[in-house]
């Protein structure tokens, strides 16, 4: 298993159109992917579950992925992240 800390950057959180982007990024990567806040965790190719997490700017969360491509889905989520698209 792969995970690492992020923080949301961009100014709207991950709402909408940011956790749309996020669940997309996600849904290309064969692995099982989870968003982790406090004791929540949620499937990161679920818009709904991504939501429910109602992240916003300067929340700290996990990304952790596990299957054969984790690292490349950690990766792509954490530079969706970090560029404050998402």
């Amino acid at each position: 298993m792969t995970s690492r800390e992020l923080t949301i950057k961009s100014e709207e959180g991950l709402q909408s159109r940011p956790a749309a982007l996020l669940v997309q990024v996600a849904s290309k990567y064969a692995s099982t992917i989870w968003i982790e806040q406090g004791s929540k965790r949620v499937n990161a190719k679920s818009i709904m579950g991504v939501l429910s997490l109602r992240l916003k700017k300067g929340d700290s969360f996990f990304v952790a992925a596990k299957g054969d491509d984790e690292e490349a889905a950690v990766e792509a989520i954490a530079r969706l992240i970090d560029t404050g698209v998402a």
